[in-house]
């Protein structure tokens, strides 16, 4: 029976890197629009700069000096933590100055706040307390990560627009969460299935803000088209002139 569990354990723990990867990559699309327009525009660094941190202090978790049988969770982190990496270094390059002191900034103080967490664990810590201090640290970094969205959340509900809150994202986030929160549960890993807990219930809550304001993005959208539209007829309209008896505003 427990061999059993542990086998469904790794299946999901398959699952949540396909997952995982698939969330770390949706940003792409994000990032190909920053770099065709040389601007971050409205988008958040945050996110990027603590998904970050969440991934080198997950990743640091599943070593096997840390903690047995999550090696899928160091290995899933560490490739996350090299593609947010290239995210948070891209959006240095495009931000304005002001925005971007503030992220290299934050992004100073994540790189000193794991080295920081890797030194103690190693030399103060060990066996099971090395374990729940790096599991402390990660579920604590979790949920920073999982909450960055929450000024994006802001954005959405103060413009009521989710322009720059992506559907994929969201959904992404939710298909990761519920595959390690039940790897957890099978594992019985109260700091991942906490993270991933919280996560999850963030995940949701975008998506229900997503498809509350989608319909009025796209009403929007469709007003602005109309708008052109009559613009446009009104710009190839002919006045009226009895010289050749024409009907007024009659497009010839």
């Amino acid at each position: 029976m427990r061999g059993l569990v542990h086998t469904i354990q790794f299946v999901f723990g398959i699952l949540g890197n396909v997952a995982t990867l698939f969330l770390f990559l949706v940003p792409t699309h994000t990032f190909k629009r920053i770099i065709k327009n040389k601007s971050t525009e409205q988008f958040s660094g945050i996110p990027y700069v603590m998904a970050f941190l969440n991934c080198l202090i997950s990743a640091w978790y599943g070593l096997p000096f840390v903690t047995s049988n999550n090696i899928l969770v160091a290995t899933i982190n560490g490739t996350g933590a090299a593609i947010e990496l290239i995210y948070v270094l891209i959006f240095l390059l495009y931000a304005p100055n002001k925005q971007k002191r503030r992220i290299f900034a934050i992004f100073v103080l994540v790189v000193v706040a794991f080295a920081a967490a890797a030194v103690i664990s190693v030399l103060f810590f060990h066996g099971k307390n090395r374990k729940l201090f790096c599991g402390i640290a990660s579920t604590v970094f979790s949920i920073v990560m999982y909450a960055a969205p929450l000024s994006i959340i802001r954005l959405v509900i103060t413009t009521k627009s989710v322009e720059y809150m992506p559907f994929l994202l969201s959904f992404a986030a939710i298909l990761s969460c519920t595959s390690w929160f039940i790897y957890a549960i099978l594992g019985m890993d109260p700091y991942i299935g906490i993270s991933t807990g919280v996560g999850l219930t963030l995940g949701i809550v975008q998506l229900v803000l997503y498809f509350s304001y989608c319909d009025k993005r796209i009403l929007n959208k469709k007003t602005f088209a109309v708008e052109e539209s009559q613009k446009n007829m009104d710009n190839d309209v002919k006045p009226y002139d009895e010289s050749i008896h024409e009907c007024p505003y009659v497009k010839v």
